[in-house]
Order: structure tokens, then sequence, then C-alpha cells
């Protein structure tokens, strides 16, 4: 989410006359002044990179093994597990909406905290729910749909503040560093994801009252520990947007001693129109085939990523404090590789490793076919698995994301990432709908069957890529 301290941010003050966090830049006052610039940059990512830490706790208990055991227990079918992976897809529908309302807000740090705030707040329903279900009665079917909606929901909040915060985070970074810090700042995430999932896992499963209520305590604590995250954005340059596609744009080219085509001055301070801004982008040819790579991309993959821990809980019947250690296996392998990602990103380009590696991906799925449960897949092999899993996948996240914020204009970016991310976000909805179908009939060889059918689709999905430019 290495060798950079990641230090406790403190209040910047950016500026020109003095402004604590979160600081709004006017417009007439910046100036090029590439020292204080700098200065408040590096607070900004310090602190960008503890909101990824807090955040991984978070997603710890909201997402991954720990909901998927939650779920199993309380006799979740493999739909809905499908319908688990495709809503957090499906509801980046509403990220263009989301987009066109932030560029409409005044401060970026606000929006944010209004977005994500609430929606995280939201899991604390499931939370009381959980705890509280015997004395209150709830079934374990209604938990499921408790859960679901509580899904649905903050994932819809969360999906219209998400290509804000990419707008916001993309501006903060400079371009030449995007490779380096996204590598160290995921490299923190996944060392956070490392150390709190086995201990999650062990918490959960060994909870004097029952996992069911072991995982409402985890759940509480996850819930702190987001809030805490979204406290960290506090201590980042806020930013304008209206602003933000003029005076901090030109100001940043200055810092950064970039030449880029300017933007004429008659229409800067304007507030993007959803329609003109989508017909921009279906023009940007380059753009469009990297969505169209993107969006079959996000499909292959979630047609068996959702159901691998499905596969060993399920079918393999492996306790969960055991997946929750291959999990952190994975996190570990993708924070140990992720800054070379990053750092040979910068040097050779995010398009040919997405191409390379994205092979070695496509072809992963056909490595679970024939595990069982047996002592040598289970000491050796799925540990492995993972680990290798966990090295690849880190490549792609990586460059998928540094591929996309090199692609978008500097104007109006989040309007681009927001079309990106709903297209992707069908795209996957459907993968996972599509497997989640497919493995109901597991006895007739379903799951096996997806993950063979998974591996061809994501052959297939690379191949638009290689028209795609990488600007340099």
């Amino acid at each position: 989410m290495t060798s950079v301290p990641i230090e406790t941010a403190a209040p910047v003050t950016l500026e020109i006359t003095q402004i604590t966090a979160p600081q709004l830049i006017p417009t007439s006052t910046i100036k090029p002044n590439p020292q204080v610039y700098k200065d408040a940059i590096r607070t900004s990512l310090r602190a960008s990179t503890l909101d990824a830490v807090f955040a991984a706790v978070f997603g710890v208990a909201t997402g991954g093994i720990l909901l998927s055991n939650f779920l199993l227990e309380l006799g979740a079918s493999p739909v809905v597990f499908g319908m688990l992976s495709s809503i957090p897809m499906l509801v980046n529908l509403v990220q263009p909406l989301g987009a066109y309302l932030s560029e409409r807000s005044s401060s970026r740090f606000h929006y944010s905290l209004k977005t994500h705030g609430i929606g995280r707040l939201l899991w604390l329903v499931l939370g009381f729910s959980i705890i509280a279900s015997p004395w209150i009665g709830v079934t374990s079917e209604q938990l499921v749909v408790l859960t679901l909606l509580v899904v649905l929901f903050s994932g819809l909040l969360g999906g219209l503040g998400t290509a804000s915060w990419l707008s916001w985070l993309a501006t903060i970074v400079p371009r030449r560093l995007r490779g380096r810090y996204f590598g160290i700042r995921n490299s923190a995430a996944s060392l956070t994801n490392l150390l709190s999932v086995p201990l999650a896992g062990l918490a959960v499963s060994h909870w004097y009252g029952g996992t069911l209520q072991g995982y409402g305590i985890i759940l509480f604590v996850a819930i702190a520990f987001g809030l805490i995250s979204l406290g960290c954005q506090y201590f980042q340059i806020d930013m304008n947007p209206a602003l933000q596609n003029s005076s901090l744009v030109k100001y940043q080219q200055i810092s950064e001693s970039a030449v880029t085509e300017t933007e004429g001055t008659g229409a800067v301070n304007q507030i993007p129109s959803p329609c003109n801004e989508v017909t921009s982008i279906w023009n940007n040819y380059n753009f469009f085939r990297f969505v169209l790579y993107f969006g079959f991309w996000m499909l292959a993959v979630n047609i068996s990523a959702p159901f691998f821990n499905f596969y060993m809980l399920d079918k393999l019947h492996l306790d969960v404090s055991c997946v929750t250690l291959y999990g952190s296996l994975q996190a570990g392998a993708s924070m140990l590789l992720i800054v070379l990602w990053g750092k040979l990103a910068d040097k050779i380009g995010n398009r040919r490793i997405l191409m390379s590696i994205g092979i070695l991906v496509a072809l992963t799925p056909l490595l679970w076919m024939g595990v069982s449960g047996n002592s040598w897949n289970i000491w050796l092999w799925l540990p492995l698995l993972h680990i290798f899993t966990g090295g690849t996948s880190a490549a792609i996240d990586l460059c998928n994301n540094n591929l996309q914020l090199g692609i978008a204009p500097v104007k109006n970016q989040s309007i681009y990432f927001a079309i990106a991310s709903a297209v992707a976000g069908v795209s996957g909805a459907l993968g996972a709908t599509i497997g989640g179908f497919i493995a109901q009939f597991a006895e007739q060889g379903g799951l096996l069957g997806l993950f063979a059918l998974s591996t061809v689709c994501r052959l297939v999905a690379i191949l638009p890529l290689i028209f795609v430019k990488e600007p340099h």
C-alpha cells in the first residue's frame, strides 16, 4: 500500500502565507518556489504512505479471506461469493458521477472525508449486528444479506470518491517518481498485510466466543484503523479541483521542469461538462485502447480470482488460519518485489512489464489444477503458488496504475480515471458473476473449468495492450 522511512506526518505549511493542513492553495498566491513545494510534497507523500498502511488494516477485515471465511461460516453459496466480488467492481459505475461532483467541490480532502468516511462507518452496522445477533435474533441468512448490503452501499460511497482521490494523488506525486513512490507505498501496505492478516486470522479462529463473534471484534478494530487512515489525508496538500486544472498544474510543471502543452486560459476555471469530457475521452484513441485492455483484463482475472480462497476453504477444507498464512506469504512476496518493479518501470516503461509479466499471471490459474489437500500441496505447493502470485500480481497492479496515470491528460484527470474504473468495474463484475455460476457446478469440475477459462481469457486480454502507446 523499504528503504524510505515512514515518518509520522506533521501539518504541512505549503505556501506563501502560512496554511496548516488541510491547506487550500489559492490561485493568486502560487509562486514558483521549488524548495517550499518539495518540502510540502515530501510531507504529503509520507502522509499518503501512512494512509495506505492504516487503510490496509481496514481492508484486511472488510475483504479478502476474513470476510470470505465469515460468509462461509454463515453457509453462503458460491453465487454469494460471486456477488461479493462483483459488487465492489460494479459500483465503479458511479465513478463518473463522483468525478463530476468532486470537480464541483472546493476541497479534495473534505470530499474524500464525506465519501470514504461515511462508507467506512457503515461497517459499524454489520459489526453491531454480529456481536448482538444472539440477543436480537439475527439469522445467518439475514447476516449474509446485511453483509452484501453493507458492501454495496459502502462501495457506492467509495466509488464516488475514488476518482477524486486518484486525481489528487496523481497531482501530488511527481511524474518521474511515480514508479518508485507507488512501489514504496504499496510495499508498506503489503508489509501491513503480511503482519495483520495472520494475526487477525488467529484471533478469529481462536476467539473464545466463536469465529463469528471474533470476526465482529476484528471488524471494529479495522474500522478504527480505516478512520485513522482518512485522518492521515489531513496532512496532504489539499487541492481545489478548479485550481488543480490550472494554476497548480502549471506550478507542478515548473517544479519538475516539465515541458508540456499549455491549456488555453479561458476555460481553466470552468467546471467540466460530463458529456464534453466523455466525448473527448473517446476521441483519445490511445486512452480508449488502454480502457479496452483494462476492461478485458479485469473480466478475465475475476472469472477465477474470487474463488481461490473458496476452493481452499470449501473444497480442500483448510483452516482459516492456514489460508491467512498463505495470504501473508503472498503479501510478503508483493512487499519484497514491488519496489523493484517500481524502479524497473521507471527505467523500461510500464507497458513492457505488463506484457511480459501478464503472460505469467495469465498462466497462474492453470497451476491450481490438480491441487489437493495432501501434505505436499499444503506445505510446499500452495505456499510457493501464493509467493509467485504475490510477486507477479504486484507488477501488474503497479504498472496498470502508473500506465493509466501517464496516459490520462493532466486536465480533468478524475473524469478519465472514472471512465476507466467504470468500464473495468463492469467487466470485473461480469467476470465474477460468470465465475460464480460456473462454480455452482463444482461437482462436475466447475472450479477447475473456470480456472482454465480464466487463463484463456487473460491471454486474449493482453492483445489490446500491444497497441497502447506509453508516454515517456
